[in-house]
Order: C-alpha cells, then structure tokens, then sequence
C-alpha cells in the first residue's frame, strides 16, 4: 500500500513539472528568457520585401490610381492623342511631337519589326497612329492607354513614371531603358495639359479664363511643374517670374525625412498620397487639415483638397498602393557617378574642403549627404527669398540630398533652377556664409559633388 502510494505521488509531481513546462512554453518565456517561435523554411520578412518591391514598382510604372476620370472623362486629354482623323480632335499627337515634349518611351518593348522599322525610317514618326501602337504596347513611359476590343483608345491615365522616369537613350533620343526615380527635366508638362480639349477644370479651380491657364502652363517651360498651383493660386513670383519648380529626383531617398523642396509637408508616402490624389486627381483619400486654411490655401480649401474621401472602400484606387510603392522609392539608389564626368584627384581634394572650410558637411551630412531629423532651414539661412517656402507649412526650404546630382544637371540647381551650374552655387554659399574659398578650391569641390 505504501509502495503504491509512493508510486502515486511521483506521478502526480511528474504531472505537475510537465504542466508547468506546458505553461511556460505556451506563455513563450523561460526563466525570464524568450523562446524562439517555431521556424519555417520560409523567411517572411525576405518573402514580403520581394513582394513589396515588385508590386512597388509596378505601381510607381504602370498605376493611374483611377485618374482617368480628370485626364479623360474631364480634361478630354485622349481626343487630342487621337486627332481627327483617328476620331478625336486636332492634329493628334505624333511620336516626334510627344518626343519632342519630353515623352519617353520604352524600348524594351517595342517588338523588333517595329524597332526595325524605326531605325530603318519605315515608321512614320508623325503619324498619331503610331503614338496609338506604342500606348498599345505600353510602351509611352508614365501614359497609360486603355483600348476597347476594336483597339480605339478610350480613355488614357498617368502615372508616377511620367516625371520621375527617363530612359537612357540607348535607342535614340527619348527611347531607351526605363530610369525609374531620374528626374524627368525633357518633361513640358505645361504644353501636354495645355493640348486637352477641355481646361474647364482648371479654369474653375482657378477662377480665370482658358487664355490665362494657358498663360500659366506655358511659363513652366521643360523639367518644370507647380505643385502648388493647385492650392494657393499664386502663379507667378512678384518678380514676374514662373513659380513652377524643377521636377525632383525621386531615387536615393532612404534615410531621408522630408521630401522635394520646401518643409513642412512630408516624406515620400505623404507626396505619394498628395500627388495620386490631388495632383493626378486619382480616386482616393487623402487627409491634411492644413489645406483647410483658407487664407494660406484658397483653392485647395475651395475644392476640400483637406479631407477628400472616396464614396466607398471599393472606390479608393490609391490608398492601397502607397505602402509597396513607398518602399519601392525608398530602394531605389542614386546612380553612381561615372568616372569620366569628374576629375578623381581634384574631387579628393574636394572631400577634405566640403567637410572643412566650405562647411557643407554641417547641413549634407555624409554618407546620407542630406540632414538628419528635420531637416529645414528658414530662407536667410540660405540667403534667397522666401516666395516657394512661403507656400509651404512650416516657410522653410528642405535640405536637399546631394547623392546623383550628376543626373539633373539640366535645368540648374535650387527649387526654381535659378544656379544654372554647381560653380554658381558654390559661389552662392562662399558669399552666403563667407567662406572666403580660392579659385582653385571651387573647383576641387565641384569636382566632388559631381562624383557623389
């Protein structure tokens, strides 16, 4: 009887340690140290990023967000694609006209008779109808066209490939590889809107005449767009120039807090939301009660830019896409420089001064050669005016990342490109701050910023 007894007792603490060793494997902790999940031959952090990144991508390409109710429905932009004689209105737009607007176009797919065709002078470049074939096969970089079953264009949307996209010209000039995130500084984006049939939306978000809009989208000139036209309505600097401003970059951006060229606004997610919705006028929602101020932002307060909603969950086409496409621009990298667009041993000379006398590196902090935390400074920092911070937030201007700036020497440098070089604006800072830098100084340190 004792035996068994003794036997009972065991079984009881034997039971009881397991129970515990339940518990605490369930509760995921053992003497204080946390117990590894169960592994996978799956990596799902390596698994979502790849997803992330390709779906990102294809939206930064290939996604209008719904906006061809404002570029079709209301602007009427494919009728003047379609000319016509292939059932719009005008001349319609020829692939050497939309080229010549600083269109892109892809050359990885254009099918090889059609290159051929190309090369050999057999494809009519004028012709509207071969603008048609080339949206057909997606190949307009940042355009897409919709075609019923008879291949009529029917409606056509833009995308974030349209500004922020070049290619690289290994086709001809204007048709190449696609450059997600370069600058696209050939785009007329002023002489594309003006070709729509119908400016209504415009003149009434506005409150002035077609000729006026017109006016307006013709000062902007190539590589240039107003992305606050639609907010405050101020068109023009009270110097009489343009208050358009150079279309970004929109690679080398990681690590980055505020985004484009005035503070206050946001990083890339919240442009991303801005532009899908306010800019390209997809359908979506988009939150901001800062645009609500009447005073500061009339027209955006006018068209309830502030707080716009969907009707449903099921109408919202942007919403969805920003977080894929957020890390897709946040993994495309600045471009290298190659070497034969700077001189080595003066750019290494240049390293010592941008970290010295020339004091670049206080602001352009190395290796992110941007600012870290919020990164803004009031116009006299800087010494310009404060027309472009004026309209933004916080009236401050972002300092901007140094990374690729070999890519858009076009257009100059600055917001508004008023530095037409980088000596221009090294010659800015040494009066600004009083550097007191030699000529030979310059020199070394704009061979360096090329290189970066």
């Amino acid at each position: 009887m004792k035996k068994f007894q003794f036997l009972f007792v065991l079984g009881c603490i034997a039971l009881l340690i397991g129970t515990m060793v339940l518990l605490v494997r369930c509760s995921g902790h053992s003497n204080g140290q946390t117990v590894d999940p169960p592994r996978s031959n799956a990596d799902p952090i390596s698994d979502n990023a790849a997803k992330m990144l390709e779906e990102g991508r294809q939206v930064f390409r290939f996604e209008t967000f719904g906006d061809e109710a404002y570029w079709t429905d209301a602007l009427q932009l494919h009728k003047a694609i379609l000319g016509e004689k292939n059932g719009g209105v005008g001349t319609g737009l020829s692939p050497k006209a939309a080229l010549a607007a600083g269109l892109k176009v892809d050359m990885e797919v254009i099918p090889a008779d059609v290159a051929d065709g190309i090369k050999s002078g057999k494809v009519n470049l004028d012709d509207p109808a071969v603008t048609l074939a080339l949206l057909q096969l997606n190949a307009v970089v940042g355009v897409k066209g919709t075609f019923d079953s008879k291949k009529n264009l029917v409606s056509v949307g833009i995308t974030c490939a349209s500004c922020h996209s070049t290619v690289d010209n290994a086709f001809a000039p204007g048709i190449g590889r696609r450059l997600d995130g370069w600058a696209n500084r050939d785009l007329n984006v002023g002489a594309i809107v003006s070709m729509a049939p119908n400016l209504s939306p415009l003149t009434d978000a506005l409150g002035v005449d077609v000729a006026t809009v017109k006016k307006v989208l013709a000062s902007w000139g190539a590589g240039k767009f107003d992305a606050e036209l639609n907010l405050d309505g101020k068109a023009f600097r009270p110097d009489g120039k343009p208050a358009a401003t150079l279309i970004p970059e929109a690679f080398g951006h990681a690590g980055h807090n505020l985004h484009t060229w005035t503070g206050g606004w946001g990083n890339v997610t919240y442009w991303n939301a801005y532009v899908a919705n306010l800019e390209l006028q997809g359908q979506g929602n988009f939150y901001d009660p800062r645009l609500m101020d009447a005073k500061k932002y009339p027209v955006a307060a006018k068209l309830g830019f502030g707080n716009k909603r969907s009707k449903t969950a099921d109408d919202d086409k942007v919403t969805g896409k920003l977080a894929a496409l957020q890390f897709y621009q946040l993994a495309i990298p600045a471009p290298p420089a190659p070497d034969s667009i700077y001189n080595k041993d003066a750019a290494a000379r240049g390293k010592t001064i941008f970290s010295g006398k020339a004091k670049c590196a206080s602001c352009h902090v190395p290796p992110l050669f941007a600012e870290p935390g919020w990164s803004t400074h009031k116009p006299e920092d800087i010494c310009i005016d404060d027309f472009q911070s004026s309209r933004s937030p916080d009236n401050t201007y972002v300092t901007q990342g140094l990374k690729g700036l070999w890519t858009h020497m076009k257009g100059g440098f600055y917001h508004d490109g008023r530095f037409a070089t980088l000596m221009d604006v090294v010659n800015h800072y040494d009066n600004c701050k009083k550097l007191n830098l030699a000529e030979g100084e310059k020199k070394d340190l704009v061979e360096y910023l090329k290189s970066l």
